[in-house]
């Protein structure tokens, strides 16, 4: 398996990217979101890859951090999920966003990535729900499985989404807005005014 290439990006293109390194360029599939977080074209650039092999082909799937990767490769033990809708989760949300969605039966937001219905919502929540906890949605995509200390931390950010939860905002919504606006240091009052000031704004 190609855990990752490094390289000079040769080719920006709508659904994919070229990488050259060693001689050889590679053709890697992006979604939107991940060709978004990449350099410009000519410079170094180092891209977390996913080898598909099936009777019709080969290829390369690409993505900016090590979170999406292992996100796609859960996706993928979906039934009825291949590479190209695993890839269309990540086009839509964080890995952190699926986590919440997952865990708190978010079959709307889930049913946002391109191509994907409510029935194929249903199936990622049923058969990945035993595979998260709710600390994973909280952290960003730089420190997706960090341990967070109980001061503005874990405690404060759980306890500021739960009150969210209790005004009527679904959970991935309230993790959104709680990880946008946490800081360390700040009290749960804190993230939750903050929070709500937030929502105004997504």
């Amino acid at each position: 398996m190609i855990s990752y290439i490094k390289g000079t990006l040769e080719r920006r293109a709508e659904t994919y990217i070229i990488v050259e390194t060693a001689g050889i360029g590679y053709r890697i599939f992006v979604s939107p979101a991940t060709l978004a977080k990449l350099p410009q074209t000519g410079e170094e650039v180092k891209v977390f890859t996913y080898f598909s092999v099936k009777e019709d082909g080969v290829a390369l799937y690409g993505f900016s951090s090590m979170e999406e990767q292992e996100m796609f490769h859960k996706l993928l033990l979906v039934g009825g999920v291949g590479p190209k809708g695993a890839l269309g989760f990540l086009s839509q949300l964080t890995p952190a966003e699926i986590v919440m969605a997952v865990i708190s039966d978010d079959i709307k937001t889930l049913s946002q990535a391109p191509g994907i219905g409510r029935k194929t919502a249903q199936r990622v929540i049923l058969e990945l729900k035993d595979k998260f906890k709710t600390e994973d949605a909280l952290t960003d995509g730089e420190a997706w499985q960090r341990e967070l200390t109980p001061s503005g931390g874990a405690d404060a950010k759980f306890e500021a989404i739960d009150a969210m939860t209790a005004l009527g905002y679904s959970r991935s919504e309230a993790a959104k807005a709680v990880n946008a606006v946490a800081a360390e240091g700040m009290t749960t009052e804190d993230i939750l005014k903050a929070a709500l000031k937030k929502m105004i704004s997504f």
